[in-house]
């Protein structure tokens, strides 16, 4: 592929606002908490729960791993950073209630 053609592949990356780098003990969201469908929160692999906000402040320190910060009509959201693994998107993972 030349430089001129467009490499559609790089799109999610672009369409994130800030990509975090992790620490070294940065932990992995593991399970999504849900309130009548929609994302509230996260919870961590050490298993402690965040809510939507405290999440997107811990990733922008470097706290989660394989997560960037979008943003939608001004609300900040973690967004899976593309790999070649579907199983580690956000959208499939397991739920939980807080």
């Amino acid at each position: 592929m030349t430089d001129h053609q467009n490499d559609f592949s790089k799109l999610p990356m672009m369409a994130m606002q800030d990509i975090p780098e992790p620490k070294a003990d940065a932990k992995q969201i593991v399970a999504l908490v849900k309130e009548g469908g929609r994302v509230t929160g996260y919870q961590l692999s050490d298993g402690s729960i965040l809510d939507k906000e405290q999440g997107v402040q811990l990733a922008k320190e470097g706290g989660i791993r394989g997560v960037g910060v979008s943003s939608r009509n001004g609300n900040e959201y973690l967004k899976s950073l593309p790999d070649d693994s579907e199983g580690n998107n956000l959208g499939n993972l397991p739920s939980v209630s807080q």
